[in-house]
């Protein structure tokens, strides 16, 4: 599952061998650190997501439920504080937008 939020972009996938786990990765580790900031980050340079956390599976619904709670914009690109960022999800909606189309 990939979760775009105004401040993080995360992966989520099941953990291999933990199956009460989640493998929540990012390609910035402060990205899972602003979600998670009890979790113990990882640094895994030569992997395709670089950092990455093992959390509990009802840890992150917990989190990602509050997140969605917490939804007070109409418009989540408005709401991307940094510039770069804001531009790689910009880059992420218009390739969804061309595929929709299709």
């Amino acid at each position: 599952m990939w979760i775009f939020l105004k401040d993080s972009f995360l992966s989520v996938v099941a953990h291999r061998a933990r199956p009460d786990a989640l493998l929540v990765r990012a390609r910035r580790p402060d990205d899972i650190e602003r979600v998670f900031p009890e979790a113990p980050v990882q640094h895994t340079p030569r992997a395709d997501y670089p950092y990455r956390a093992e959390i509990p599976r009802a840890r992150v619904a917990e989190v990602l439920a509050a997140q969605a709670q917490a939804i007070d914009y109409d418009n989540v690109k408005s709401q991307v504080a940094d510039n770069a960022r804001h531009d790689a999800y910009f880059e992420c909606w218009a390739a969804m937008a061309r595929w929709g189309r299709r």
